[in-house]
């Protein structure tokens, strides 16, 4: 397996007050608007999770070795996917989404969450040791730090507004523990669904046209693929990813 990446909007007008964050997005109504439907596998080898050695703060940390399995797949399914409509400039009312991440025993939690780009991300420090809330914008195989913050003190929470302008998600490292990992996706419409258990989604409410889609995962990077959706009807897109 392939070490992972060290890096994880409304229109304001006179009709609905909308927050600046989504000035790109334009809400209409949408009365015929179609479905996606489809279903994210994962062919090939399953890589192996990662272990990671806990070296410090075991009291709060834990001791022995901290795995992380950051491809899992079920019964062929891959989950920890987020399929999403790109660059969208209009459609439902899109609703904001605060990001919240709790760094609790030394770990990340969620795994991986979601959260509206232009809207504040919130970091709580639970743990009575210092932690460091690190976050780097995917841009594919680079990176780019967006928040860099020290949490030294247990019951810290530090609060910044994420703006990212190319990629789509961030990863997520304490730099205090090197054993600390997670991702957050940061939507920029309201045209995304984070993957069930068994592979499947459903995006509702899209206007009728053609559309860019994407699939992504944040160890294996982005599918792309591109839809006709129907007024009034279904389509399905499937992705595949594939191991080694």
């Amino acid at each position: 397996m392939k070490k992972p990446l060290l890096t994880t909007t409304l229109l304001c007008t006179s009709l609905l007050a909308a927050p600046a964050y989504a000035a790109k997005y334009k809400t209409i109504e949408v009365a015929n608007g179609g479905t996606i439907t489809g279903k994210v596998t994962f062919k090939g080898k399953d890589p192996a999770p990662v272990v990671y050695p806990i070296t410090k703060d075991n009291d709060v940390c834990g001791k022995g070795n901290r795995t992380i399995d950051y491809v899992k797949v079920n019964n062929g399914a891959l989950t920890d996917v987020v399929v999403y409509l790109d660059k969208v400039k209009q459609g439902k009312k899109f609703d904001p989404i605060k990001g919240k991440i709790n760094q609790d025993k030394c770990t990340f939690e969620p795994f991986l969450s979601v959260m509206t780009n232009g809207e504040t991300m919130g970091a709580k420090n639970s743990d009575p040791v210092l932690h460091n809330i690190h976050t780097y914008e995917i841009i594919g195989r680079s990176k780019k730090t967006i928040v860099n913050v020290s949490q030294p003190e247990q019951g810290a929470v530090t609060n910044k507004k994420i703006k990212l302008k190319r990629g789509a998600a961030m990863k997520l490292e304490c730099d205090a523990h090197d054993f600390m990992h997670g991702f957050i996706f940061v939507a920029k419409n309201p045209y995304y669904a984070v993957v069930n258990k068994d592979g499947t989604f459903t995006i509702k409410d899209v206007p009728p046209g053609k559309y860019k889609i994407k699939a992504w995962h944040g160890t294996l990077g982005i599918k792309k693929g591109k839809v006709e959706v129907p007024a009034n009807g279904k389509v399905t897109v499937n992705f595949e990813y594939k191991g080694k």
